[in-house]
């Protein structure tokens, strides 16, 4: 796994790079954080690497919406290397703003651009809380479906929409969506479960190939047992729910490699 490469990428107000570095480390990649400017000038940079990870924070200040500058930014500069890197089959992660940005390119959920949309929670304010949520994708490589698992999330803007009943449809029949908030028992997730007001409580979607993973929770927030709030407490074994994301993209690139 130490042949696995992935940079992290950084531009004004990105919060949550170093972190995301150091979870991949802890999954046995080489990461290292690139600012967007230098991948700009160096877009081979790209081809060094297996796993292109877009973290969480407040790109640009949000000031005309959450990932758009950054989204428009590499669209234009970048968006032919971008294209190369997922058509040669790499693993893209946005997280948090970084899912905000791969919606604004359009490349989530991949067929159509404006098809979803990332908008204000329905609480009206940012929510910052752990959650719970439950892989549904047999399609993606991140984490296998019937998983549960505790992540905080932290943002704004996180409500997940569609432009239209035959977008959701299409998503659930091509098996993109990666992650719901989970209800209590078998109940429809509702506040503040589904922090935002997701609609169908999706928490997190994936491109065709299940290669491209955008979501709005922060997996390199619990990657320590450490890290979640209750860790001292007795009752089951627990573990460090957002670190398996990255295990499972550096075990996926990992195979490519050594293919």
């Amino acid at each position: 796994m130490s042949r696995v490469r992935a940079i992290v990428l950084r531009a004004a107000g990105t919060n949550c790079d170093r972190e995301t570095v150091h979870a991949l480390e802890l999954a046995g990649a080489r990461a290292e954080r690139v600012h967007v400017a230098r991948l700009a000038e160096k877009p081979a940079l790209l081809s060094s690497c297996q796993i292109l990870v877009l973290p969480g924070g407040f790109t640009y200040g949000d000031d005309t919406g959450a990932g758009r500058i950054l989204g428009l930014e590499l669209e234009r500069r970048l968006g032919e290397p971008l294209s190369r890197f997922v058509e040669s089959g790499r693993l893209v992660m946005g997280i948090c703003n970084g899912f905000q940005v791969l919606v604004r390119m359009g490349l989530l959920p991949g067929f159509g651009k404006g098809t979803v949309a990332l908008t204000d929670n329905d609480s009206g304010r940012f929510e910052c809380r752990w959650i719970v949520l439950e892989s549904r994708s047999q399609k993606t490589v991140y984490c296998p479906p019937g998983e549960r698992l505790a992540m905080p999330v932290a943002h704004g803007e996180g409500k997940f929409v569609v432009s239209d009943a035959e977008t959701l449809a299409r998503l659930e029949a091509e098996g993109q969506i990666a992650f719901v908030y989970s209800g209590k028992g078998t109940a429809p997730a509702g506040y503040p479960e589904n922090p935002n007001g997701s609609v169908g409580g999706i928490a997190g979607i994936t491109d065709a190939t299940g290669r491209v993973l955008g979501l709005m929770p922060h997996p390199e927030r619990h990657v320590h047992l450490y890290h979640h709030p209750d860790w001292t407490l007795p009752g089951e074994p627990r573990r460090p729910d957002g670190r398996l994301l990255f295990e499972g993209a550096v075990s996926f690139a990992s195979r490519e490699v050594a293919a």
